[in-house]
């Protein structure tokens, strides 16, 4: 949150950057029970695995990026591409395991979740086959450990 405060006030003073430690500080003791009612050692373990799994989910969607500059610029871009919709079910219980592979697969281009229930179904709108038949491989995996699911 101070980060974002930085970043957008592009005030660097000292007097300004504490204010904003102190407002940063006052606002998460304020609101923390809106994320965490209860702050237990899960919590902590669920944000330090979900760190870890943000530059995994960058690199996939740089990944997905380039396949799909292959696609679009192939001169047999209109054969390549060929959209599909798949379904799926996973065994994730938690809402927010669900949410984050739900916003995971729409975060990679090319894929869009189409919906997704709290049993664990999703549908999922794909570019071109081989995208389709990747769903949901190791991207499920991933955030069934981070919410520790496995």
């Amino acid at each position: 949150m101070f980060a974002t405060w930085v970043v957008l006030s592009g005030n660097f003073s000292a007097l300004l950057l504490s204010l904003g430690v102190i407002s940063s500080i006052l606002v998460a003791w304020f609101f923390h029970d809106l994320l965490f009612p209860a702050i237990t050692l899960g919590h902590i373990r669920i944000f330090i695995k979900f760190t870890a799994y943000i530059p995994w989910l960058v690199i996939e969607i740089i990944k997905a990026n380039f396949h799909l500059l292959y696609l679009v610029f192939h001169p047999r871009m209109e054969d390549l591409i060929d959209p599909h919709i798949t379904n799926f079910k996973t065994d994730l219980e938690s809402d927010l395991a669900v949410t984050t592979l739900a916003n995971s697969i729409t975060l990679t281009p090319g894929t869009i979740t189409v919906t997704t229930g709290s049993d664990g179904t999703y549908r999922v709108h794909a570019i071109d086959k081989p995208s389709a038949d990747a769903l949901p491989g190791t991207m499920l995996d991933k955030v069934a450990d981070i919410y520790g699911e496995k």
